[in-house]
């Protein structure tokens, strides 16, 4: 019956949304209609039981995308080809912003960067034994620092990087949070475009674009989408 539905009302490129994802249905009938008429709609469910999410959503669209093998009442082995397509399994954290649009108290280090660098470049933040995020020496890590280095990453020649002690909030010149020369020369050298999001910038606009550096402020500069 989903399936019928979404036949009805979707075009071949749509999003659809299921916030009460269960079972996941509503998922497996998209990649079913893909699979019929080699449409990209693509999909986004939402489950709030943890266990139901991990062993029964995601389980039963991996089974669908890839295949799987069963035995039938008989003992013989069957097996079911997989539609095709994917999906990405992500638990949410809490919210990335107060009431006041303040970056919460609970929000670490590694949270923001992972958010910073999405909305940035539109794709998660590389593999965190990436060499593109050796920490340079004089960045903070302390309490809420984690373990990533202000070089976030480098996507389509622009390098994204991030200068934020979360919990601490040291907006001193030298605390770390804040764009300095003595900053900027520490950071992870990169030829081309710079994003740099910090909590302060005591470096001049006609500096800035001489570096080819794009500043932005923490928390105002952050998107919340």
């Amino acid at each position: 019956m989903v399936e019928i539905l979404l036949e009805q009302t979707t075009g071949t490129d749509d999003l659809v949304l299921d916030a009460f994802a269960g079972t996941g249905t509503t998922g497996h009938a998209v990649l079913s209609i893909n699979h019929k008429d080699g449409g990209n709609r693509r999909f986004i469910l939402m489950e709030m039981n943890k266990n139901i999410a991990q062993n029964i959503t995601a389980e039963r669209l991996k089974r669908v995308t890839q295949g799987y093998t069963y035995k039938d009442q008989k003992g013989n082995k069957k097996k079911e080809t997989g539609l095709g397509g994917g999906f990405r399994y992500c638990e949410l954290g809490v919210t990335m912003f107060d009431a006041d649009g303040q970056i919460r108290e609970e929000v670490k280090y590694n949270d923001l960067a992972q958010h910073v660098y999405f909305i940035e470049t539109g794709q998660p933040l590389p593999n965190s034994r990436s060499p593109l995020r050796s920490t340079p020496v004089g960045f903070p890590q302390g309490k809420g620092a984690g373990r990533i280095g202000p070089l976030l990453g480098v996507s389509n020649g622009t390098a994204v990087y991030l200068l934020y002690n979360g919990i601490l909030k040291d907006k001193k010149a030298n605390g770390g949070n804040v764009l300095t020369r003595a900053m900027l020369k520490s950071l992870s050298k990169h030829e081309g475009p710079k994003i740099i999001y910090g909590n302060g910038c005591l470096l001049s606009e006609e500096k800035l674009r001489e570096l080819g550096i794009t500043f932005r402020q923490i928390p105002y500069e952050v998107k919340a989408s």
